[in-house]
């Protein structure tokens, strides 16, 4: 048997019918308030309406498969989410970077992973497999060193603009200058 190269397939006639009916279905899908008749009814009326061909018309058994495939992806889209959130919650509460931590700590641990499991194989490791996974650890740290340095001044310049609005507070509130300006020194970490 040759090799097969894997193709699109040929659109189900879901993928044919026009967007209007299309987006109907996959509301209805979301919905979960109908069954899957009601929504194989509806749909074949509103092809109906659209004066479309009968060969248009939607099968229990084409919509049951559709939908399976749709809940199918929505389930794995939801759990990718459902994980990153608990992983960004776990990493920290800095939303410029949740996702690049959690990103990180996720090549870490395959990294880790990879590494025990070449450690644990008989025989010499392969400098090649060597070379990449320290290579691997290069950027993670560099990478990591980058967000670090974008977090601290994002950090400073949060601080900034909060100790400049401060001090026009302060200064508006009839405070002395000097007053305004330790308030100031204060908030920007100067001793």
């Amino acid at each position: 048997m040759a090799d097969e190269k894997p193709t699109r397939g040929r659109p189900s006639k879901i993928d044919l019918l026009p967007e209007g009916i299309r987006d109907a279905l996959h509301g209805m899908l979301r919905d979960k308030r109908h069954t899957q008749e009601q929504i194989r009814e509806a749909i074949n009326e509103l092809i109906d309406q659209h004066e479309l061909p009968d060969d248009m018309q939607l099968s229990r058994t084409g919509l049951n498969r559709y939908a399976s495939r749709m809940e199918a992806i929505g389930s794995k889209i939801r759990a990718s989410r459902e994980m990153a959130e608990i992983w960004a919650a776990k990493l920290g509460t800095a939303p410029t970077s949740d996702v690049g931590k959690l990103l990180m700590e996720f090549v870490k641990t395959l990294a880790f992973e990879t590494s025990m499991s070449l450690a644990e194989e008989e025989g010499t490791v392969e400098p090649k497999a060597l070379g990449q996974l320290a290579l691997v650890a290069q950027r993670i740290e560099a990478a990591q060193m980058v967000s670090h340095k974008r977090e601290k001044e994002i950090r400073q310049a949060f601080a900034e603009e909060i100790a400049a609005t401060t001090e026009k507070i302060v200064s508006q509130a009839g405070l002395s200058a000097d007053k305004a300006a330790d308030i100031k020194r204060q908030i920007l970490g100067i001793v």
